[in-house]
C-alpha cells in the first residue's frame, strides 16, 4: 500500500480521538482523494477511502460502481465489508476510515454495522449535492446517531481539494 500524500491545508496538530493529529488526518484524507482520482482514471466516479489501524494503512479502495456494474461498490462499503471479514471487533473499533467524500447513508450504515470506530471525510455530501443535485443528503453522523452507534465522525476537513476533483468530473467544464 502507498504512503499518504502530505500537502494538507491544516497546520493543526491536536491529537484526534485515536491519537492521530489533525495534520495526519489531512494526509490520510489526501490519500483518499488520490484514490478517488484513480477511480476516475479507471472509468468510475470520484470516490476513494482507506482504513487505518494503529497508524498503519490496512486497506484502500476506490469507487467501482461503473466498472463492476455494482451499485453498492462504494469504497466505504467495500472497506466496511472487508473489515468485517478480516478484522476482529476490537481492531475494527480502533480503525479510522478516511474518505474523500462524506459516506452516503448506505455506507454509513455499513460502517456502523462493521463497528468502525471513527470516520474522517474530505467534503460534505451537501456540498457535493450543490454541484451534482443527486446526493442523498442525510449526514453520516446522523445515520450513526439514529442507529444508536458510537462511531466518531469528523469532517469536512479538505473541502477545496475534494471539490476540485468533483468539479473536474461533474462541473460545467467536465
Amino acid at each position: 500500500m502507498s504512503d499518504p500524500g502530505a500537502d494538507g491545508e491544516s497546520d493543526q496538530t491536536d491529537p484526534g480521538a485515536d491519537g492521530e493529529s489533525d495534520q495526519t488526518d489531512r494526509e490520510y484524507v489526501d490519500r483518499a482523494i488520490a484514490l478517488a482520482e484513480e477511480a476516475v482514471e479507471m472509468g468510475n466516479t470520484p470516490f476513494g477511502a482507506l482504513l487505518v489501524l494503529d497508524g498503519e494503512i490496512v486497506a484502500e479502495g476506490h469507487n467501482e460502481t461503473l466498472t463492476e456494474d455494482d451499485l453498492a461498490a462504494h469504497p466505504e462499503m467495500t472497506l466496511a465489508r472487508w473489515a468485517g471479514r478480516e478484522l476482529d471487533p476490537d481492531e475494527r473499533a480502533r480503525c479510522t476510515m478516511y474518505a474523500s467524500t462524506e459516506p452516503c447513508p448506505m455506507c454509513a450504515t455499513g460502517i456502523h454495522y462493521a463497528g468502525i470506530g471513527r470516520v474522517v471525510f474530505g467534503v460534505a455530501g451537501e456540498t457535493l449535492d450543490a454541484l451534482t443535485g443527486d446526493v442523498v443528503t442525510i449526514p453520516c453522523d446522523e445515520v450513526i446517531r439514529r442507529a444508536d452507534g458510537d462511531t466518531e465522525v469528523e469532517g469536512p476537513i479538505a473541502e477545496a481539494a475534494a471539490m476540485e476533483l468533483h468539479e473536474s468530473v461533474y462541473g460545467d467544464g467536465a
